[in-house]
């Protein structure tokens, strides 16, 4: 949420058009958002993550207990819900966007300057989170931590692998090394940490508020982001700020600072009109220019809460803390920005 106080910069209006490719780049970040929220709604109610299994009662017949020894009936669910969610977004990806594109030999494809790095932190945080939500699935089923840990990790980078494969055999984009190296350190983010601490105690997370676009930028904004709000929620990168939210309890043992309270660091830019810069050709082909509209970068600094870090023997509180604990809570924010101004938040997220 960002409401300003002061130092807000003006923007000026432009006339909006469609630009296919750059419209292409948005939606394609839509799969590798759109099953991470559908695995995080569902897989946590059903099953209660291991980082709350202190709070547990200690009935062996809770089947929401991490299993004490590997469950072979657990280790099949878990291995079938990963395959048929690898599986369906490889399906659904073929033939409702690759097949609309000719294909051609495995190629690369630099995409590092595109969208002022937000994709790249949208890589982040969807491999951070699906490892942590894969890691306390295979914990559930009773693996042992250490490789219940790897095959976390290993998962989310194995399902991010799935689109940028696809994209290296698309004329229309190709393999990004930057994209799988943006994976990689989302992955490694819970995987070092899990093994190291036994917790996580520097969070990556995301946080979205829509974007207040001039009236005659809205129709720029609908065809690169689209017109409903679930649609830019996932696609929206003027309207996304992402985070590193570490644990002050955590990261200072002895301390008598809240459990709870974590303070973040975050990043977004908005008003980008186009991957690399405010210029895209209409439906006739003729390159409109608005590169007077500044693409600012903004960096912040935040308090947040470690929502599992909240003492509750409720597991459905349980549940629902760890889902929306790989969102942001709003809260007051410093702001620096690529123009040199200083600003501040009253809430932001």
């Amino acid at each position: 949420m960002k409401i300003y106080i002061f130092s807000f910069e003006s923007t000026s209006a432009c006339k909006t058009y469609f630009c296919r490719k750059e419209t292409n780049s948005v939606v394609r970040f839509t799969f590798f958002f759109t099953p991470f929220l559908i695995c995080i709604l569902l897989g946590c109610f059903i099953i209660n993550p291991v980082q709350a299994q202190s709070l547990q009662t200690n009935s062996q017949t809770d089947s929401t207990k991490p299993a004490a020894k590997p469950d072979k009936k657990r280790i099949w669910l878990v291995a079938g819900v990963h395959a048929a969610v690898w599986t369906g977004t490889y399906i659904a990806l073929n033939k409702a966007w690759y097949a609309d594109y000719p294909k051609e030999k495995f190629h690369f494809f630099n995409d590092l300057k595109e969208w002022n790095q937000m994709d790249k932190a949208g890589h982040i945080w969807t491999a951070y989170q699906l490892g942590r939500l894969s890691g306390s699935t295979w914990q559930w089923a009773g693996l042992p931590e250490n490789k219940a840990i790897w095959l976390g990790g290993a998962s989310a980078l194995a399902f991010q692998s799935v689109i940028e494969i696809q994209d290296g055999f698309s004329a229309e984009w190709g393999f990004s090394w930057w994209d799988m190296a943006a994976n990689l350190t989302g992955a490694s983010a819970y995987v070092a940490q899990q093994l190291g601490w036994k917790e996580q105690r520097i969070q990556i997370k995301m946080g979205y508020w829509p974007y207040d676009y001039p009236d005659d930028l809205l129709y720029r904004r609908d065809e690169l982001f689209g017109s409903g709000s679930l649609e830019r929620i996932l696609k929206d990168y003027n309207s996304q700020t992402y985070w590193i939210s570490g644990n002050l309890h955590s990261l200072i043992p002895g301390s008598k600072i809240p459990r709870w309270l974590n303070l973040s660091l975050g990043y977004s830019s908005d008003l980008m009109l186009g991957a690399v810069n405010n210029t895209w050709e209409d439906s006739e082909g003729n390159t409109v220019d608005r590169t007077d509209i500044a693409r600012v970068r903004r960096f912040y600094l935040s308090f947040d809460v470690d929502l599992t870090k909240i003492n509750t023997r409720s597991k459905f509180l349980r549940s629902v803390f760890y889902a929306l604990n790989a969102f942001k809570i709003p809260a007051p924010a410093l702001e620096f920005n690529s123009t040199g101004k200083f600003s501040f938040h009253a809430i932001h997220q």
